[in-house]
């Protein structure tokens, strides 16, 4: 059966895992999209503000073509390893996790309102003493931004890949699909693009 997504366009956004270019290319090849353009800034938060702001996820995605058919934010581990507030939900303060998420989702969907926007939550990490248990300084755990992707996935009704909850990276597997605790090696981006892959078939 030929794929939904055969011959349409593919944005991704997020930090240095989706940077590396190492799910892409496996979703495309499956999937059939004609062109993915990736918008991927290493070592940069969803969230404005600080001295990353410049490739922060919200400004960014300011940016991208508006005739996108599908465009992913895969975003927040940043944000938890960077001390990000999460902010109240609700809010479009771009300081602000939630704020930020929100009115980048809102810019995207008012230039492009028939593109499929999908969201996918942090993945595990254990690296530089920054795992699933450590609280931030602004008093959150990794696990608090996964949970505030999927409550923005609620509130506007856009589809969430929890890949926090279901990818089968945790501290007894992430030294098989990582190479430092936090990046994913070959493995590890052939388990994001397996997961991706029957995802957006389900769209």
């Amino acid at each position: 059966m030929k794929s939904k997504w055969a011959g349409k366009t593919w944005g991704t956004l997020g930090d240095s895992i989706t940077a590396a270019n190492g799910y892409q290319p496996l979703v495309q090849d499956a999937l059939g999209f004609s062109r993915v353009h990736n918008y991927g800034v290493g070592g940069c938060p969803m969230t404005a503000g600080g001295e990353r702001d410049y490739g922060a996820t919200t400004h960014v995605g300011r940016s991208i073509e508006n005739t996108l058919d599908c465009v992913t934010i895969f975003a927040g581990v940043n944000d938890f390893r960077l001390d990000k507030p999460l902010g109240a939900i609700g809010t479009l303060d771009p300081c602000t996790f939630y704020g930020a998420y929100a009115s980048l989702i809102e810019d995207i969907l008012v230039k492009n309102p028939l593109c499929r926007l999908n969201l996918w939550t942090p993945l595990h990490r254990d690296k530089d003493g920054y795992d699933i248990h450590y609280v931030n300084a602004a008093g959150y755990r990794l696990c608090d931004y996964a949970e505030a992707v999927a409550a923005l996935g609620r509130i506007y009704a856009l589809p969430v890949l929890d890949l926090y909850a279901q990818s089968g990276l945790n501290k007894l597997t992430l030294s098989n699909f990582t190479t430092d605790g936090l990046h994913p090696n070959e493995a590890g981006h052939r388990r994001i693009a397996d997961m991706a892959i029957s995802f957006l078939r389900g769209l």
